[in-house]
């Protein structure tokens, strides 16, 4: 069980009344905490607030809501958020400084305040009334199911927890969508180890992943770890350190999975493994450019064994590939090798009716790989965008 985190939901008629769409989580003691945000230029008021806070390392919770991004939302927005911590701090009697905030829904409207700020009070006296998975639930917005993982790890004579909560479906390009996630573990962990992990980490699961190619202005992955398992603070160096990561990294894993699996109107969660590049980068260029290609995407929605789509994908990657080098199979069966078809589409046409789809591309220029996740792209994800606002 994940020790020193308690949990509140509760209803502020964000966007939709008479439904959970504002949370607390909140350590009984100060947390290491370290953050990864959006790239995106343009970046809502709570990742700015929060970036500014999370600079020391240490926080004590996180308040986060759903229904409004609080984005592009000018001065007004930034005072919002720090209205929101500022109650939440006089209440539960912490710093207000070690309050983060996170956000996700439309962009460009102003937090209502009217209904939020009264909400907050029953917020803070509901800390621990509820579960994360109930957290996990307040914070969807066209997400179709909550999305939690956890994995316990031994580490020495303790055992630690490190649990996941996340939501996203829908502009979803993470380059640290709109995707937010909060790890949190009962382990102790220094600053720097804690900043180095969580950035290696997600570069190996959110950070190879794609829905629709758009980055959003609220990404947001916090990292926060409260000690309270009683194990010595792990560092770089740590004997045990390994075992964290490993940890860390399947509870990310898992979360990603469960973000494209979820991607709005998908029906398919494709996996491409990408193999033969000469460097990580170059093979993540690649994979990036097949997973984000509208015409791969809709083929596979069809069950169409359109190989001729990634290969012309690969091509305009800016990748230098050489076409009789390039090895193309889907779910097992090798549809392209040395510069020609093999003629072996017809075998695809059951497989490609399932759930989950295996895209294997060899570039035949050197020994670097990566593990990309995406989905295919149907008529919902266009119905769903395109009433997002009403």
């Amino acid at each position: 069980m994940l020790k020193g985190f308690r949990f509140s939901v509760t209803t502020a008629g964000i966007k939709y009344p008479g439904r959970n769409d504002l949370g607390l989580i909140l350590s009984d003691t100060p947390a290491t905490a370290a953050g990864v945000f959006t790239k995106n230029r343009i970046k809502a008021a709570p990742v700015i607030l929060s970036r500014k806070r999370i600079a020391k390392g240490r926080a004590r919770a996180i308040v986060v809501n759903s229904g409004n991004a609080n984005a592009c939302t000018g001065k007004k927005g930034l005072k919002d958020a720090e209205m929101e911590g500022r109650i939440l701090s006089d209440i539960l009697g912490i710093p207000e400084n070690e309050i983060l905030i996170a956000s996700t829904g439309v962009i460009g409207i102003p937090l209502p305040m009217e209904r939020l700020e009264p909400a907050l009070p029953e917020l803070a006296r509901g800390a621990g009334k509820v579960s994360a998975l109930d957290l996990a639930r307040a914070i969807m917005t066209t997400d179709s199911f909550p999305k939690i993982a956890e994995r316990k790890i031994t580490l020495g004579k303790k055992t630690v927890t490190i649990t996941g909560i996340a939501k996203g479906a829908g502009m979803i390009s993470p380059d640290m969508a709109t995707m937010l996630a909060f790890i949190l573990t009962d382990a102790a962990l220094t600053l720097e180890y804690s900043k180095a992990v969580l950035r290696e980490v997600i570069d190996e699961t959110f950070n190879l992943i794609s829905v629709d190619g758009d980055t959003s202005t609220n990404d947001t992955v916090i990292l926060l770890a409260n000690g309270m398992a009683g194990n010595t603070p792990l560092h770089g160096s740590s004997p045990l350190e390994k075992a964290f990561r490993k940890g860390l990294t399947f509870v990310c894993e898992e979360l990603s999975r469960m973000i494209v699996k979820d991607g709005e109107g998908a029906t398919k969660l494709i996996t491409i493994h990408l193999k033969g590049a000469k460097t990580r980068s170059e093979a993540v260029r690649v994979a990036r450019t097949i997973a984000n290609s509208m015409l791969v995407k809709t083929a596979l929605a069809g069950t169409e064994p359109n190989w001729g789509r990634i290969i012309a994908a690969i091509g305009r990657s800016g990748v230098p590939v050489r076409e009789e080098s390039i090895t193309i199979s889907i779910n097992g069966i090798e549809l392209f090798r040395k510069g020609a078809a093999t003629a072996k589409e017809h075998l695809l046409r059951d497989s490609l009716e399932g759930d989950e789809i295996s895209i294997g591309v060899s570039l035949g220029r050197g020994r670097q790989a990566c593990r990309f996740y995406t989905c295919d792209m149907t008529e919902e994800y266009v119905r769903i965008n395109a009433e997002y606002l009403t």
